[in-house]
């Protein structure tokens, strides 16, 4: 019998059986498919020894007139600004009060109670001490994190970086800065009174209700940034400030006017004229937050939000869903997620300014977050299924669809985001399986071949900016990395290798009528790109009797189901494992391409497989 050549097509799909998928893959991690075949993600590198406090959850990137390449990068407890590996602080401060002997010291404890009748505080927050005399032996000027006390009132601790000496109160007259309330890094469900709407729950059980966690949306407007966490204020950066200023809240920008939002979901800079919108916003002459409501401030001026017949600051309502989830500046139009609905922004000029029209219904968006914009199309995750919109909304055919939404914690949809890495034509969404709090999970979709693949990566935020070298992705280890740079996990100080794999369909060998015999497998694969010596990959074969009947065990008897190709010359070509001993006896296989070692990369080809028939049963 000639050799047969395993020849499969590209993308994985989950949808249906392992047998109905053949011809194609069914499972995979850490690879990608390029040129209709597999090949191994490239690695990941942080950006600098530094680190940050809190979840990342937004990223954003600009460069300022002076030629600083600036990351905007929002967390759960401070807001930061990356330049050169370094995360300055700019976190805006909610409110400065001078105390008087605040401190109470306990001989020989780090722990130091602090009374601050102005409340206004939660745990988590950080406030900045200056001007302290010394107490209990301890001087407490600088930045302290807050842990409120339950069984007092008015009275917070923080932790000094030593013990004090004596138990004393005092401090002097101390100034007290608090940077604004800290956020959920994830989703809490809460349950009893208190947690939801009155009347809702059955009676003498409460309401339930979740926690919002901390997301942020940011832009530039020219050299400067504005910024907010869903559910608060816009703020304002100043680039000529410098990197160690705070930001400010845009209503004390002069020369703002009184009409700036005090509370909104998203923000947003448009293309054009850089009107600044905020998406669930308080009306004028209201603080309640409008959830359905758009409004805007005159062009090329963020300061200001007073309509008048001599500027075109303005707003609008959308009537389908209950709140807007999301926003992106699409081409000539802003493209606006209800919970249920699409809308299309577009300008129309004076008096009207922007109008909207409704470009999809009966749809569905999973966060803020989940919408990756590539190749004039918005691309998005839905709470059961994926969209694009192109001009017109549809559903995303999706190979995993199944498999990701049975597997998925619909109580972290708020975590949900998503990115692109335009150098393969990809969109990434990252999301939380069903017995995870964390994002731990990906899928991708290649636009340019129509095909999906999945795998497993603990990230937080993702931005693929043309300002930079590579793709960034926020870690749960508190730092960015560079995405797709060199071949390793190179997150932390010590290099890990990745563990990147690609598993078959099952399919049949010869016209699966019949057992056949494999003794020996041809690889194709090359190992381009490697940085080790000598890298190389192991193939498994996985025979089956029938699509029912699970894999042989044992896989091979008196040999090997499985080998690995290592690459041993690079000139005058490649060389590498000519040929794999098995003995596989079986109608139908699966096979299994995968590196567990460092410096490793690999794309794998068309492998061919030697075999005999070997008789009926």
């Amino acid at each position: 019998m000639p050799l047969q050549k395993l020849a499969l097509k590209p993308g994985v799909n989950r949808e249906n059986t392992r047998y109905t998928s053949e011809g194609g893959w069914y499972e995979s991690d850490k690879i990608r498919f390029r040129q209709g075949t597999p090949e191994k993600i490239g690695g990941w590198q942080r950006i600098s020894d530094a680190t940050f406090l809190g979840v990342c959850r937004s990223l954003w990137n600009w460069v300022t007139l002076g030629s600083q390449n600036l990351i905007g990068v929002g967390t759960n407890l401070k807001f930061y600004l990356e330049n050169g590996g370094a995360y300055n602080d700019i976190t805006p401060l909610r409110n400065t009060v001078s105390l008087t002997d605040p401190f109470t010291t306990t001989n020989g404890s780090p722990t130091v109670s602090v009374v601050d009748a102005n409340g206004g505080y939660i745990s988590g927050d950080f406030v900045t001490f200056s001007g302290a005399s010394a107490v209990g032996g301890l001087t407490l000027n600088g930045e302290y994190q807050i842990t409120v006390d339950t069984t007092a009132s008015n009275t917070y601790f923080i932790t000094a970086s030593s013990n004090a000496t004596s138990t004393a109160t005092g401090g002097g007259t101390v100034s007290a800065a608090y940077q604004i309330n800290t956020g959920a890094a994830y989703v809490i469900p809460l349950t009893g009174w208190g947690a939801g709407s009155w009347g809702a729950g059955v009676w003498g059980t409460g309401g339930t209700s979740d926690t919002e966690i901390r997301l942020w949306s940011q832009a530039n407007f020219g050299e400067d940034l504005l910024f907010g966490p869903r559910g608060g204020p816009i703020y304002y950066w100043d680039a000529t400030s410098g990197l160690t200023s705070r930001g400010v809240l845009l209503s004390s920008v002069s020369p703002a006017t009184a009409n700036v939002p005090t509370v909104q979901d998203v923000i947003l800079v448009s293309d054009i004229s850089r009107f600044v919108f905020c998406f669930g916003c308080n009306a004028l002459a209201s603080a309640t937050k409008n959830p359905m409501l758009i409004r805007w401030s005159d062009q090329e001026d963020s300061t200001q939000w007073t309509p008048a017949a001599t500027n075109q600051a303005g707003s609008l309502q959308l009537s389908r869903g209950t709140e807007i989830v999301a926003a992106k500046q699409a081409r000539q139009e802003v493209l606006v997620w209800s919970d249920s609905a699409l809308y299309a922004l577009q300008y129309v000029g004076a008096p009207v300014v922007w109008g909207a029209q409704l470009v999809g219904e009966n749809i569905s968006i999973a966060s803020q977050n989940a919408v990756a914009y590539a190749n004039g199309v918005a691309y998005w995750m839905g709470v059961d299924k994926f969209y694009k919109y192109d001009g017109r909304t549809q559903p995303l055919p999706c190979n995993l669809r199944k498999f990701i939404f049975n597997d998925f914690n619909t109580q972290q949809y708020r975590q949900v985001f998503s990115g692109t890495v335009e150098a393969y034509h990809e969109i990434w969404w990252f999301y939380c399986s069903a017995d995870s709090q964390t994002a731990n999970r990906y899928v991708v979709y290649n636009y340019l071949d129509n095909i999906w693949y999945y795998g497993t990566m603990d990230r937080t935020a993702w931005l693929d900016s043309g300002l930079r070298d590579f793709p960034l992705a926020a870690t749960y280890n508190n730092n960015l990395v560079n995405q797709e740079e060199g071949v390793d996990n190179n997150e932390l100080v010590d290099s890990a290798p990745i563990h990147a794999y690609a598993t078959t369909a099952e399919f049949d060998l010869d016209d699966g009528h019949q057992f056949n015999f494999i003794w020996r497998v041809l690889p194709d694969i090359t190992f381009d790109g490697s940085t080790t010596e000598s890298p190389s990959a192991v193939m498994t074969l996985l025979p089956m009797q029938n699509s029912g009947s699970g894999y042989n065990s044992p896989a091979s008897v008196g040999g090997s189901n499985d080998g690995t190709i290592t690459r041993s010359a690079v000139l005058p070509i490649e060389k590498f494992t000519g040929q794999l001993n098995t003995r596989v006896r079986g109608r139908q296989m699966v096979m299994k391409i995968e590196s567990t070692g460092s410096g490793v990369t690999w794309q794998l080809g068309s492998p061919r497989l030697d075999m005999r028939p070997d008789g009926r049963r």
